[in-house]
């Protein structure tokens, strides 16, 4: 396909703070929840921890530099809640704000957009023994901390996000339970789910309320929904599908309020709703986005619920047999397999179609939003050749299939600003530990964090250099 991207289009990558700074507790940084998860007894699939992680904290010139060599022109990283206010509330740490003052001035010292975002998982611990997005004075609390992020980085940042991926944090941490606090309850993730959406809200209010520049979105974890057969039995499962996995993420910052077919559902089904406050609705009606990030991965195959009780697996640790991903929600839908499909060691369909049809659904749903593609990436077991150089061909055409979906999105007239590929380097993969990796730069663990680039580091460099040479952009 000819079609060009835009000059002005964004390419860069991606991290998360506790996925790869380190420092732990280093410079005033307070404890967070993955801190304490980690260092627990709970922590039983790969015993791994994020203290060092990919040591970014010490090392965060050498990476920005090294993505601006790479052609990139954008970095999206996250701000770690406990290191700028290590009790959540109150006291803020100005060796946190220095940190990441000198991060942002990195970035531009480079070349390279920050596109910061404010919530990826790290909550202060003080506020999860607090009952974390149980208790409604979470939301408040990181309306608080997003304000002192907009004061003192508001004047530099153009692009803000609230909170990183409420469904696929929220269903790990309550439904699923293999993510910190580690629970197992539909009415908890509920009631923790609505708390998230409203602290978007709260944040979005706090920018608008700022003297910061730029836009704020949220970015949302994709599952665009696909249906197994055309029968109306999968048309009704796929709605209750689109709902779960996507609709109460993006209706409220979008439209200002949650799905109403949702809520009758839940409400018939006896779960308590009574956290949803008319005090509320104000703010959700009022913490409309500037654009929608989506992290993309694979689609969500669906087709209707028959027998059995709830099942809700995910596999971790990347090796066939027992631990297989399934999910069965009772009732409502079943997630299928392509049995024609290619499959990642963990389980998630390489299926790059999903990105096109994301995009369209966004359109139809919300109209001519800009959106970003803030993560893409595919997560492989990877051992270096002689000369040291993964040659991780998989990765590449992975990335370019996208890109061609991508593309046909340009085409089509799709409001697409930017795409980021995670990661920007290797890092700390949650519970699954170092070895499932994702960067495009290689990290050797085992000797003090070396990075050595990747066959497709300099795939992705060569892609950008000839697109903007076609379309004239930097």
């Amino acid at each position: 396909m000819d079609v060009k991207f835009p000059k002005e289009f964004l390419w860069g990558s991606a991290t998360a703070s506790y996925q790869c700074e380190g420092a732990w507790d280093e410079d005033g940084k307070g404890l967070g929840m993955w801190d304490e998860f980690c260092h627990s007894d709970k922590n039983c699939i790969t015993y791994t921890t994020g203290d060092v992680a990919s040591d970014h904290y010490h090392r965060f010139e050498e990476d920005i530099k090294m993505m601006a060599e790479g052609g990139q022109n954008t970095y999206r990283f996250s701000l770690a809640w406990p290191r700028i206010m290590p009790d959540g509330t109150g006291k803020v740490n100005q060796k946190g704000i220095e940190y990441y003052r000198k991060v942002i001035d990195t970035c531009f010292k480079y070349g390279v957009e920050p596109n910061v975002t404010l919530y990826h998982w790290d909550l202060p611990n003080s506020l999860a023994q607090k009952g974390g997005w149980e208790n409604v004075e979470t939301a408040y609390a990181f309306a608080e901390y997003a304000k002192v992020c907009f004061d003192a980085f508001g004047d530099q940042v153009n692009l803000w996000v609230t909170i990183n991926e409420p469904s696929y944090f929220i269903t790990s941490g309550y439904a699923i339970g293999n993510y910190p606090p580690n629970v197992k309850d539909f009415q908890r993730m509920i009631h923790a789910a609505y708390h998230v959406m409203l602290a978007s809200a709260l944040g979005v209010k706090a920018f608008r309320e700022s003297k910061a520049k730029g836009q704020i979105g949220i970015v949302h974890a994709s599952a665009n929904v696909d249906l197994y057969e055309e029968s109306e039995a999968c048309q009704k499962a796929g709605r209750l599908a689109d709902n779960y996995f996507n609709n109460w993420v993006l209706d409220p910052p979008m439209l200002g309020h949650f799905p109403q077919d949702l809520l009758e559902k839940l409400v018939e089904e006896g779960f308590d709703l009574s956290f949803m406050k008319p005090e509320h609705e104000e703010i959700l009606k009022n913490g409309i986005v500037d654009f929608i990030g989506i992290n993309y991965y694979s689609r969500a195959l669906i087709k209707p619920y028959t027998s059995g009780e709830t099942i809700l697996k995910a596999n971790n640790t990347g090796k066939k047999g027992d631990d297989r991903a399934e999910l069965i929600i009772k009732g409502w839908f079943e997630q299928a397999k392509d049995p024609d499909s290619e499959y990642t060691a963990w389980d998630c369909e390489i299926y790059p179609k999903g990105i096109y049809d994301e995009l369209a659904d966004i359109r139809k749903k919300y109209g001519d939003v800009p959106v970003y593609i803030t993560e893409n990436g595919v997560g492989m077991y990877e051992k270096p050749a002689e000369s040291g150089m993964v040659e991780d061909d998989g990765r590449i055409d992975f990335l370019s299939r996208h890109m061609e979906e991508m593309r046909r999105a340009i085409r089509d007239g799709f409001n697409l600003k930017g795409y980021y590929v995670w990661s920007t380097f290797d890092l700390y993969s949650w519970i699954n530990g170092y070895e499932k990796r994702y960067g495009l730069v290689r990290v050797d663990f085992d000797d003090n964090c070396r990075r050595t680039p990747k066959k497709s580091y300099y795939w992705y460099r060569d892609f950008i250099r000839n697109e903007n040479q076609e379309s004239g952009g930097r």
